[in-house]
């Protein structure tokens, strides 16, 4: 669950990325967050992910109030999250069994449960028969879907996708939204963060659009435009 209330952020350099925001994420949707450059997607992921923290308001990620939050506790915040990035960050010297495995090795699980569970993630997004493949034997789709894999890999409650379409062709990017659909089908919430407007009205999903900083509209049906 994600849930921000009255939220405000202002940088240091005097930029107010923020202003006023209410926004409620139930467990198990699906939602696009839109806007154009510079409306505050970026800030707002930062404000979920922990890595930075509202000037005022309150945000409760997963249960975790964000105002209150120790350090010791960020890790086990970020557990709860599965985070897709545009530029992939895969390891190049490791194959695509290794990347997702090397999710569950950082969090301590035992190589049987790293077998079982990269097995069944792999499958999930076509990549059973490619496991032994380095990063640079893949197209930018494939790649996109050992990323969605690892960030699958640890059993999150949310998925978080940073412009997950941004460095694949049309093709792929829809490749890639039908499978993270699936993913949502299975009970994941996912939350999508792009500026593809093509992409977005291709699905019936919520969409919240934000601009200067503020929620411009919240709603369903798949249709947006923020100019």
């Amino acid at each position: 669950m994600i849930s921000m209330t009255n939220v405000y952020k202002s940088y240091e350099n005097g930029t107010k990325a923020i202003r006023g925001i209410n926004m409620h994420i139930d467990d198990g949707e699906f939602a696009f967050l839109v806007g154009p450059s510079g409306s505050g997607k970026s800030t707002i992921l930062k404000l979920i992910t922990g890595e930075i923290f509202s000037t005022e308001g309150t945000v409760i990620i997963n249960g975790f109030d964000m105002n209150k939050i120790k350090p010791s506790d960020l890790p086990k915040l970020r557990r709860t999250l599965g985070v897709i990035f545009q530029d992939f960050r895969l390891i190049e010297k490791k194959n695509v069994y290794e990347n997702v495995a090397f999710a569950m090795r950082v969090v301590g699980a035992t190589n049987k449960e790293i077998r079982k569970r990269v097995s069944y993630v792999l499958e999930l997004v076509g990549l059973d028969t490619k496991t032994r493949r380095k990063p640079h034997e893949l197209s930018g789709g494939e790649q996109q879907r050992v990323a969605i894999a690892r960030a699958l890999v640890n059993n999150p409650r949310c998925i978080i996708a940073d412009e997950p379409t941004g460095n694949i062709d049309p093709a792929r990017s829809l490749e890639i939204m039908t499978l993270l659909e699936k993913i949502n089908e299975l009970g994941t919430t996912v939350l999508v963060v792009t500026h593809e407007k093509e992409l977005v009205n291709q699905f019936s999903k919520r969409v919240i659009a934000i601009k200067g900083g503020r929620l411009i509209s919240d709603g369903t049906g798949g249709y947006y435009d923020y100019d």
